[in-house]
């Protein structure tokens, strides 16, 4: 009697599940928001094409490796890319460590006290904090306070800022990410005898690992899309010329740029002189740019994936 009541319940659940006008109207609520996003990154992406159309197809390998230059017929975007890839090398040395270490702190080692919900609640609002707030923050210490160490205006103290910025957003997909691994493991490797760190080392973390990486592909792209702090802590939004090129002094303690920035200083120029068909080709640069440094995490993060 009891199997046939359980599957009595079961026929009746499947049933209802057929009817269920909320779930598919959901389900296709959901299915248009992608396909609403698809269209709008379509759009965005035709758009920038259709803008930069005469530089792309004419000079494409010219605008990559010039520089800056007060004509719009000689001006490119190498220093703009090679800024963004230095302030991103900076970000990724800087901010992924200290998030997942302080996830892995707060989600593994912390007592669930009320300076921990404390701290976690500050790291989740510091998420929510305009990114004009951190470049007054990276003006005030890595540019005032630690201009003795970053140089002042130099692509270190626009690193830091940027690493400021997205933070909190390491933290937060880091501990969701650990979150999501099931105790079971945790609990089935400490009664093995394992210790605490060898079970988050050897377990824990790279079970967790595909979605912190997919956290700080999120948190990479908004820091190399951003421009309002690299404003304040001394970022190039026109020309500039440097001397002894590719040292380690000029890189580290030079003037430098972002393709933001470049956009921004471009796309405010007169149009009738072609500037905005500079702007546009730059526009599409810099996203081409962010699919590969996210290609590149999405590679690592289904490698990781496989193995475990």
């Amino acid at each position: 009697m009891a199997v046939t009541t359980v599957a009595g319940v079961g026929d009746v659940s499947l049933a209802r599940r057929g009817h269920d006008v909320k779930g598919r109207l959901f389900h296709l609520l959901v299915v248009l928001s992608v396909v609403l996003a698809f269209v709008i990154l379509a759009a965005l992406v035709w758009d920038m094409i259709a803008g930069g159309e005469s530089v792309l197809t004419e000079r494409l390998w010219s605008f990559l490796t010039s520089g800056l230059n007060s004509d719009p017929e000689l001006a490119g975007v190498w220093q703009g890319v090679k800024g963004t890839l230095q302030l991103s090398i900076i970000v990724v040395a800087v901010a992924f460590p200290l998030g997942i270490g302080s996830a892995i702190y707060i989600e593994e080692y912390a007592s669930d006290s009320r300076l921990t919900r404390f701290i976690s609640v500050n790291i989740r609002n510091l998420a929510g904090v305009p990114s004009i707030v951190f470049g007054l923050l990276g003006l005030a210490i890595f540019v005032q306070a630690l201009g003795g160490v970053t140089g002042g205006r130099t692509v270190i103290a626009g690193g830091l800022t940027l690493s400021a910025l997205v933070l909190p957003i390491v933290i937060i997909t880091s501990q969701e990410a650990l979150r999501a691994v099931p105790s079971g493991i945790r609990v089935g490797a400490l009664a093995l005898g394992a210790t605490r760190w060898e079970t988050t080392r050897h377990h824990v973390l790279p079970a967790a690992l595909p979605g912190i990486l997919t956290g700080n592909v999120l948190a990479l792209a908004r820091a190399a899309g951003e421009a309002a702090p690299l404003l304040l802590v001394g970022a190039v939004s026109g020309v500039f010329f440097v001397g002894a090129q590719g040292t380690l002094e000029q890189i580290l303690h030079g003037r430098f740029t972002a393709m933001p920035m470049v956009i921004f200083s471009w796309a405010r120029l007169p149009a009738g002189q072609g500037w905005n068909v500079l702007a546009a080709a730059a526009s599409l640069v810099l996203l081409v740019l962010i699919f590969v440094m996210n290609g590149f995490a999405i590679w690592l993060r289904n490698r990781y994936e496989q193995r475990w």
